[in-house]
């Protein structure tokens, strides 16, 4: 694998516009680091284990109830992340952990400022289309939220879809869109609308696939070869075929006139629990 695609663009809620202009957090600005007197924390001598693109934060490490290594910015930037997916509740980014954390926890750990609590809080809940009061989704699985004030006004189940925040047509649960006209995953739409990669030995690929594992959205970077690690999942896989590595290059061994064949744009991802 060529080294200059070993770190992927990961983007959790991305669109056109956006995948041109995201760049690392700017090094120069003030990071929130921990005060090592603060016996409240437990320090440990152990790497970001939340730093996916490699940024290098310099506070101290300190341990999640789940037993992994973070520092505030890795933190925040991980569950701000997790946020701007749509999700509710905050899971542990470690492949194969799955813990989940409670918003009191996220809050100390990731030192969040009163303008980040404040973001924080209003994100996490949604405000029913019907009365207006705050509701919040009981799984990152379901787009189908109850609002509990409608509900008990109006005698019967009153439902409304997360995403476009109209009331809820069709079945349930469903974790991609509901039967509104115009609602849209902005995941999904991103995979079919991106360009096309249109020159070298990517050529005819979707330049943003998501990964088979967890559903994050990757961007080739245009250098280096097809192979392509997740940084979430460490998934390693086929940015063309979207095999296995091992198994994409298995079968271009057994015949040689069996090239790697470009897959279909993705019409679906994977939720990761």
């Amino acid at each position: 694998m060529g080294s200059d695609n070993s770190t992927p663009q990961r983007f959790p809620n991305p669109n056109v516009s956006t995948l041109q202009s995201v760049d690392k957090e700017d090094n120069s600005a003030p990071q929130k680091c921990y005060n090592p007197n603060d016996s409240t924390f437990t320090f440990v001598d152990r790497e970001d284990e939340l730093d996916f693109l490699c940024e290098g934060f310099s506070s101290l490490r300190a341990q999640m109830s789940c037993g992994h290594a973070v520092t505030p910015m890795s933190l925040t930037n991980w569950c701000l992340k997790q946020l701007e997916q749509g999700e509710s509740k905050f899971v542990c980014g470690q492949f194969g952990c799955g813990a989940k954390w409670s918003y009191k926890e996220v809050c100390k750990m990731a030192l969040l400022t009163p303008e980040e609590q404040k973001h924080f809080k209003k994100t996490m809940a949604k405000n029913c289309p019907e009365c207006k009061s705050p509701a919040v989704r009981q799984s990152e699985n379901n787009l189908c939220v109850r609002c509990q004030v409608c509900t008990a006004k109006k005698g019967h189940i009153y439902e409304f879809c997360w995403q476009c925040l109209r009331e809820w047509k069709g079945p349930k649960p469903r974790s991609d869109r509901c039967e509104n006209i115009g609602c849209c995953n902005s995941a999904l739409e991103t995979l079919k609308t991106c360009p096309e990669i249109t020159t070298g030995h990517l050529k005819g690929c979707p330049s943003i696939r998501a990964c088979p594992t967890c559903g994050s959205l990757l961007e080739h970077k245009l250098t280096g070869c097809r192979q392509i690690e997740c940084s979430r999942c460490k998934f390693d896989f086929c940015f063309v075929c979207l095999k296995t590595y091992a198994e994409c290059i298995r079968t271009r061994r057994l015949s040689a006139s069996y090239p790697c064949c470009v897959a279909p744009r993705q019409t679906s991802t994977t939720v990761w629990t």
